[in-house]
């Protein structure tokens, strides 16, 4: 009777289901046709669920391999679903279409080419930091890609990749930059993308970075969806207060278009032997009075360092607050204008370089008058971590520079003035390690992205 339930429940077309909960309803009524082939009308039901799935791949998995909730935890578990129904299929010898296959092929494709290189999966949107170590194999071994094997075993097993070590997913707006793929290489993630189908948070234009082995800069996380820690820590996790972003008159983000009906163009970003450059905007606050666009253009100088800038445009004065998560096994301080770790191995120091007289505040455990200061690695887990606060007044039209320089011990001496800035983006001066770079950051054209660099 159960089983008669869940076909008439399929087939008459009354869930509303979509996303993950469609892909589950549909592998159980293949299950049920694919086991019980005496069933006169099996053959019809698993036709209808071949359709329906494949249908729902195409709605829900963007044509660069992500799943459009863009949380690399959804993405997981829509990609196990997908393979489910395929193992089902595969045991009623069913032949799937061969787009199904490049589907599947193609979200671990992106699952290897954003890990981090502890194994760790990016954190965005809804989603724990677990390994996805053993997926990747899984998949590697799969589909016969060496080269992802290499990218997570930190070039130990393998094919080095031809492509890499960044990429960018255009339809999905997600950036990742690395050195290269051994394991104390830098890494970031740059969220340049739309919000999502699900488990959104409002969190464009985020940036993550890790090297040497730790997570320096995060996103905070889920904590829980119901309970004490969701009614405490839910709406931190999903609001701009949570991430590594900018607040506009005390206001983040509000909710952005869930899809995308093209990729982003190749004006946005831009890879390069020696560096890349991506850029992104946002102008949506809650409850904000007038009119502000906030840019982000991130460069990162190939196994040196990054550099961000945001440029905000605006009808009126403003008070800026920019915040940067720390991972909580980072020993923060505050040196002057710069914030940066202290950690036996493996350091990140943030060095304000734009004129700005900030207020500079590190909030860790912070209860009230509001949350900030958390972080959540897996579900209904968290803890204090330290938050630095860059706080200023603008008058109008401005611009913010920070520099992110990574080092294996203490940070080496950094020298950064901008030379020169206008309505196009900055140039900027870096002297570090004996070397020095000139950087041309536009705002928002990738075209004029460039460097040179002198010894």
């Amino acid at each position: 009777p159960i089983c008669i339930h869940l076909i008439l429940h399929t087939l008459g077309h009354s869930f509303y289901s979509n996303n993950n909960w469609l892909t589950m309803e549909i592998s159980a009524l293949a299950t049920v046709a694919a086991y019980f082939p005496e069933y006169k009308n099996s053959e019809e039901w698993l036709n209808y669920a071949i359709e329906t799935m494949t249908q729902s791949m195409k709605d829900q998995v963007y044509a660069d391999g992500v799943q459009t909730e863009l949380s690399s935890h959804y993405h997981n578990v829509s990609l196990h679903n997908f393979e489910l129904f395929k193992d089902i299929c595969d045991r009623a010898n069913r032949k799937l279409p061969d787009f199904y296959n490049h589907t599947i092929e193609a979200m671990y494709g992106y699952i290897a080419h954003l890990v981090r290189p502890s194994g760790f999966r990016v954190m965005n949107n809804d989603g724990d930091r677990g390994s996805d170590v053993n997926l990747i194999m899984k998949g590697a071994k799969k589909f016969g890609h060496a080269d992802w094997e290499y990218i997570v075993t930190n070039g130990q097993t393998g094919r080095k990749p031809e492509e890499g070590p960044s990429y960018f997913y255009p339809w999905a707006g997600h950036f990742v930059s690395r050195s290269d793929f051994d394991r104390d290489a830098h890494w970031s993630f740059f969220d340049m993308g739309p919000w999502g189908s699900g488990h959104q948070h409002n969190d464009k234009l985020h940036l993550s970075v890790s090297a040497y082995g730790k997570d320096f800069l995060v996103d905070s996380g889920r904590f829980a969806y119901t309970g004490e820690v969701a009614e405490k820590f839910r709406h931190y996790a999903k609001s701009s207060e949570g991430h590594n972003l900018l607040l506009i008159d005390g206001k983040g983000q509000q909710n952005g278009p869930k899809l995308t009906d093209k990729p982003l163009g190749e004006d946005q970003f831009k890879i390069t032997i020696g560096f890349d450059y991506a850029s992104s905007s946002f102008d949506q606050f809650m409850d904000l009075e007038g009119t502000v666009k906030h840019t982000r253009s991130v460069f990162y100088v190939r196994r040196e360092f990054w550099v961000v800038v945001d440029n905000i445009e605006t009808d009126r004065p403003r008070k800026i607050e920019a915040l940067w998560h720390w991972h909580p096994e980072n020993t923060v301080i505050k040196a002057r204008s710069m914030v940066q770790t202290v950690n036996e191995r493996g350091n990140l120091t943030l060095v304000p370089i734009s004129r700005q007289k900030f207020d500079i505040q590190l909030i860790k455990g912070q209860e009230t008058p509001e949350i900030q200061g958390w972080y959540s690695p897996e579900y209904n887990l968290y803890e204090p971590n330290t938050t630095s606060s860059y706080s200023c007044e603008i008058k109008g039209n401005s611009t913010l520079v920070w520099l992110l320089m990574p080092s294996e011990k203490e940070s080496p001496k950094i020298k950064a003035k901008i030379k020169s800035e206008n309505k196009e983006g900055i140039m900027l001066d870096v002297s570090a390690k004996n070397k020095k770079w000139l950087l041309n950051i536009p705002f928002y054209s990738s075209a004029n992205a460039a460097m040179e660099e002198t010894h």
